[in-house]
């Protein structure tokens, strides 16, 4: 789905959101078109592919857990795609190995749901570190350490579930039931 600007498409920049709650797709793509970009949505990854080939995005906003593959596998497309693509990763399961695989793979920001468009337009145009942000003065708690855990060993087993359970010595519906609650957040 497209959804475009005021402005004549040669001075609207396009914009991939890819994002399988579509209630939120429709309230950003609204406010990224009122700050004056051509929008176009998906809800999965093969969608925001199909997207990505036909209109050749120079920015994305990626959801990173969807049904399906991850955010990760459209971020690494995007950019073998247009390695000028400015991709933010937007998630509400923010993990440490994610933020560095997500980077890694040619993300330039990865944030933390809930981000506003104001965090989205000023993640896109973030360059450099910033060597301001603080350092947590306290450890990660156990639950919070759990979470990091699990989320190395899937990224180490590419996303598979039942390959991720075997490793980590449980079973796979114990997995399943961890991944399906909200990170801890400390």
């Amino acid at each position: 789905m497209s959804i475009t600007s005021d402005q004549p498409d040669n001075l609207a920049p396009n914009l991939l959101l890819v994002d399988d709650d579509e209630q939120f797709c429709q309230v950003l793509s609204q406010a990224l078109i009122k700050r004056g970009f051509t929008v176009h949505t998906a809800h999965d990854v093969e969608a925001g592919i199909r997207l990505a080939e036909a209109v050749a995005p120079e920015y994305a906003v990626i959801d990173l857990n969807m049904p399906g593959p991850s955010g990760l596998v459209l971020v690494e497309r995007l950019k073998r795609l247009d390695n000028h693509t400015r991709i933010v990763v937007l998630t509400g399961y923010a993990s440490i190995a994610t933020a560095v695989e997500a980077i890694k793979l040619g993300a330039i920001h990865y944030l933390a749901k809930p981000a506003d468009t104001d965090d989205i337009l000023a993640a896109f145009h973030r360059d450099e570190g910033d060597t301001a942000i603080p350092v947590a003065d306290r450890t990660l708690s156990v639950n919070r350490l759990e979470w990091e855990h699990i989320q190395k060993v899937l990224m180490e087993c590419e996303g598979n579930i039942s390959a991720a359970a075997r490793t980590l010595g449980m079973h796979r519906r114990t997995l399943q039931r961890k991944l399906a609650k909200r990170p801890v957040k400390h």
